[in-house]
């Protein structure tokens, strides 16, 4: 489930890489080396690369946190990861019945994945910042 997940989300990644190197290959500092005879290998990677992986970095945590919601929603639903087998939403989903009791079976499950969603969009939040701030900086 999770190489399905992961290789659902590839895509989002590949647009992103592909329209900064489009958008970087007319600036002028590439041109500069072009022009002066670098190989491709080269432009691509100490002009293009370096400045595309901030963005691909900060992409991919909040790729990290939909792909937690999506696992723990199908095994919520009972699609997921089979028990014995952990899984937040599958601990969700078998804390369903004692409700009335023992809320906290579900409720620490669900709090557990609040706190790392929230997390991985933070850090994901300052790494965008920080790249603006060394986009800037120029």
């Amino acid at each position: 489930m999770i190489i399905s997940l992961g290789l659902s989300g590839w895509v989002q990644f590949a647009k992103i890489a592909r329209s900064k190197a489009l958008t970087m290959r007319n600036l002028e500092y590439v041109v500069s080396a072009i022009s002066t005879g670098a190989s491709s290998r080269r432009v691509l990677f100490r002009h293009i690369l370096p400045n595309t992986v901030p963005s691909i970095i900060t992409m991919a945590s909040f790729q990290f946190a939909q792909m937690i919601i999506a696992e723990a929603s199908l095994s919520f639903l009972g699609m997921g990861i089979r028990p014995p087998a952990p899984s937040w939403g599958g601990m969700i989903s078998d804390g369903r019945s004692f409700m009335q009791t023992s809320w906290w079976l579900s409720a620490i499950p669900g709090v557990a994945i609040l706190l790392v969603v929230v997390s991985a969009n933070l850090i994901g939040d300052w790494l965008r910042e920080q790249n603006d701030k060394n986009i800037t900086s120029f």
